[in-house]
């Protein structure tokens, strides 16, 4: 194996957020609330919960990224197929922005417009297009590195 990264979901910024936000509101919730009764407490429930789950999601596995040989290996949960992207076939290779949007959701394996996307969080991708005009794009947080060894192994 010549490389590997994985990128886990709590890194995820529009995740986060939205999780922080939602806990923030049940604490909000919690400590307003006049009576202290069991509704109260669940608010108080609700947000340790949301707390605890966005803790483990920091250790699952969203897309692991590996090159061997000459193929392109890209795994993500459980449920999912893992993805092999033979290197023989891309003609380009290039560093793009991911998106212009600041919060991006997490990805697999998504066709949109002619493109195959690839995200858990960051910026930048790496951006393959095959010799049928096919474009990958795979978030990297080494998209340099990523770049450079893709480039070396379709010059070969």
């Amino acid at each position: 194996m010549e490389y590997e990264e994985k990128q886990y979901l709590g890194y995820n910024k529009f995740n986060l957020f939205i999780r922080l936000f939602i806990a923030l509101g049940a604490f909000g919730s919690y400590f307003v609330s006049d009576s202290r009764d069991e509704t109260s407490n669940l608010f108080l429930i609700v947000g340790l919960g949301i707390l605890v789950l966005s803790l483990i999601s920091f250790f699952v596995l969203h897309l692991k990224t590996q090159i061997r040989g000459d193929v392109l290996e890209l795994d993500g949960f459980w449920t999912t197929r893992k993805v092999k992207i033979d290197l023989k076939n891309i003609d380009k290779v290039e560093v793009v922005k991911y998106s212009k949007i600041l919060f991006n959701r997490p990805v697999y394996n998504l066709h949109i417009r002619g493109k195959v996307k690839y995200f858990t969080h960051g910026n930048h991708a790496v951006e393959l297009t095959d010799k049928d005009g096919l474009r990958y794009r795979i978030g990297s947080q080494r998209f340099e590195e990523l770049k450079a060894l893709i480039g070396q192994k379709i010059v070969q």
